[in-house]
């Protein structure tokens, strides 16, 4: 389990900062998505961007510092949560929002074994 959960950490962290700098970058296709297919802003793919930079900081930061992984790993099942949200309300239907939804899967199988793992150690340490 412990193996499985870092390696999806790792995973999640690489490609959550590929995805992020994609949008603080102002990359074409990701303005265009923002902005004409689900009716957001710029500033607002900015902000989803950045979340997802430190998210994934946070990840990295995490085979160091354990308790930052349910925080940035919870913030992504968030940030997923609400991607699989937009492409269905966009009409983009679920052939779409697989992705993102995958993706959250795979955040919430870090989050849940983080904190299976915490209680697993502090059950062993009693």
């Amino acid at each position: 389990m412990k193996w499985t959960v870092r390696i999806l950490q790792g995973v999640l962290a690489v490609g959550f900062l590929l995805f992020g700098f994609m949008k603080v970058s102002a990359n074409p296709m990701q303005v265009e998505a923002f902005t004409n297919v689900y009716r957001y802003g710029t500033s607002f793919m900015y902000v989803v961007g950045a979340i997802e930079i430190l998210s994934a900081i946070g990840l990295l930061i995490g085979y160091w510092k354990s308790r930052l992984v349910p925080v940035f790993s919870g913030l992504l099942v968030i940030v997923m949560a609400g991607a699989v949200f937009t492409h269905f309300k966009s009409g983009q239907g679920f052939d779409v929002a697989v992705a993102p939804l995958v993706l959250l899967l795979l955040a919430a199988v870090v989050l849940v074994g983080e904190r299976r793992m915490k209680k697993q150690f502090v059950r062993n340490e009693v």
